[in-house]
């Protein structure tokens, strides 16, 4: 394989980077390529010649997406359907990563590929936008949708990952309150890069759930964490109404992997089993 990764920094690029070794023939972040430059990108992928494109970046600030519409389109739907464009014209395949977000959250199973999608907010819409014009670009693709990643070394956009941000917290002597009332799957970012990874070299093309197994609430979440960071501090339950934030999120927003596990490939283990890692343990 000869990998293009753009996102390079953030918590899934890193982790890209990582298991693709001597196969990356460049990586990047938003200092290297603004993916909303039809230009450079078209530029950049002629010019490196990949066969295959991991879009990594987005813009995952949701509630400043509430303010910002113009941003978060340009990079989660402008951003992906450029480089689709690219990645054709050089006869690559393209890998963009989605989002739960994409759900209103009013389901009471796990989210199958063929549900249909009616995000509640900007950053849910911008993204199906972006799933929509990686499709229209016409040329061979692959969009992931996952779940609450988490990595090491967090999201530089919202100050490091939520795991991040709790054990801090808890270690600072500040109160935690945390939402109780949406469930989904947390998703490491090494055990999506090893599956999307594993989807490429299958041959898989079209669109693909993918999470680590498992679900659980942004509060239960919290407790895990500070459980593996042996820290014993009270997080209070809240709901999410009573943070007043711009966008609504989804109450529910489980994805269903059956497809990726017809595929016969590594099954991702339990958010559980991920959360260590995630945290650097």
């Amino acid at each position: 394989m000869r990998a293009l990764v753009v996102g390079s920094r953030g918590q899934l690029g890193r982790e890209l980077v990582a298991l693709l070794g001597t196969e990356v023939v460049w990586a990047g972040d938003r200092a290297e390529i603004d993916v909303t430059d039809g230009g450079a990108v078209a530029a950049l992928v002629s010019r490196v010649r990949p066969d295959t494109v991991f879009n990594a970046a987005a813009w995952n600030r949701v509630d400043a997406a509430e303010s910002e519409p113009g941003a978060a389109f340009a990079v989660n739907a402008s951003g992906p359907h450029f480089l689709a464009r690219a990645a054709r014209e050089a006869g690559a395949l393209l890998v963009h990563y989605s989002t739960d977000y994409v759900f209103d959250g009013t389901a009471s199973r796990p989210y199958r590929e063929d549900d249909v999608p009616r995000p509640l907010g900007v950053y849910g819409a911008s993204k199906l936008a972006g799933e929509h014009l990686v499709a229209a670009a016409g040329g061979e693709h692959l969009v992931v949708r996952t779940s609450g990643v988490l990595g090491r070394g967090g999201s530089e956009q919202k100050g490091g990952s939520f795991v991040e941000r709790i054990v801090a917290q808890a270690r600072a002597g500040e109160p935690l309150r945390v939402v109780a009332d949406q469930v989904f799957s947390p998703t490491g970012a090494a055990d999506l890069a090893a599956a999307s990874i594993a989807l490429v070299r299958a041959g898989v093309r079209g669109l693909v759930h993918v999470t680590n197994a498992g679900s659980c609430t942004w509060h239960e979440l919290a407790v895990a964490a500070l459980a593996v960071a042996g820290l014993d501090a009270p997080v209070e339950r809240i709901a999410t109404a009573d943070l007043r934030l711009p966008a609504r999120r989804p109450p529910y927003s489980v994805l269903d992997g059956s497809r990726y596990a017809r595929l016969g490939l590594p099954p991702l283990r339990h958010w559980r089993a991920a959360l260590p890692h995630c945290m650097g343990r």
